[in-house]
């Protein structure tokens, strides 16, 4: 069974740092491409970050460019979201999403997704 385990989440204050950590089983995982992905209350769910296991091209919103860093450890079929100088608009469900073959970090083209990972900023 294809299996995507997000963790890593919790409550930080504006300023500080998270990782998050998306563990994968049940799939090729060099074939696959690994995106992160927020909701926040109300609103829609967003492409926060990808990357591609297989080259390790990357993706990031604008939102998140130089706060965020996404790595994939391949011997450990986990990928990582690094989230520094944290505001208050990232809070958010966070998730992991694996799509096979090219890197697109647009939701409705992953196929498996994990469990999310509560993230929250304070002031």
């Amino acid at each position: 069974d294809v299996q995507l385990q997000a963790s890593g989440g919790g409550l930080v204050q504006a300023g500080g740092s998270l990782r998050l950590s998306c563990a994968a089983s049940g799939f090729t995982f060099d074939d696959y491409a690994i995106g992160w992905f927020r909701q926040a209350p109300g609103k829609e769910r967003e492409g926060v970050s990808c990357i591609s296991s297989s080259d390790g091209s990357t993706y990031y919103a604008d939102s998140v460019k130089g706060r965020f860093t996404i790595s994939s450890d391949n011997a450990k079929n986990t990928v990582y979201l690094q989230m520094n100088s944290l505001k208050r608009e990232d809070t958010a469900d966070y998730y992991c999403a694996a799509i096979l073959g090219e890197m697109l970090c647009i939701d409705s083209h992953y196929e498996y997704w994990g469990q999310g990972t509560l993230v929250t900023v304070s002031s």
